[in-house]
């Protein structure tokens, strides 16, 4: 019997996540309180009780990571469109600023 779910390559990094963090809020553009928000769906590896990889984490303030895990102002549609905005815009930023993971390809796969 096969794997119902093909296996999965995380990445995780302390040093990553604090890179992001350090940044601006990259859907609010608030500075202070910046966190690393994980994606929120399987297709970047989310899912029974495992964060998404740390690759697919983009910056945001406590009050728009709030939102976009426990908020009922947005739709799921919305939230996702939010979360991907803000990835991309982390991904532009970090990659500007070299603090991208050298060993780590971009990703820009976004559906």
């Amino acid at each position: 019997m096969g794997l119902m779910f093909p296996k999965y390559t995380y990445y995780r990094s302390k040093t990553h996540l604090k890179n992001v963090a350090s940044l601006l809020c990259q859907h609010c553009g608030r500075d202070g309180s910046v966190q690393a928000a994980h994606s929120n769906w399987s297709e970047h590896g989310k899912g029974r009780g495992i964060k998404a990889s740390d690759i697919y984490t983009a910056a945001l303030c406590q009050d728009c990571h709030q939102e976009l895990d426990q908020g009922n102002h947005l739709s799921k549609e919305e939230r996702k469109r939010m979360w991907v905005e803000a990835h991309k815009k982390t991904v532009f930023t970090m990659t500007m600023l070299d603090l991208w993971p050298r060993d780590i390809g971009i990703p820009l796969e976004y559906d």
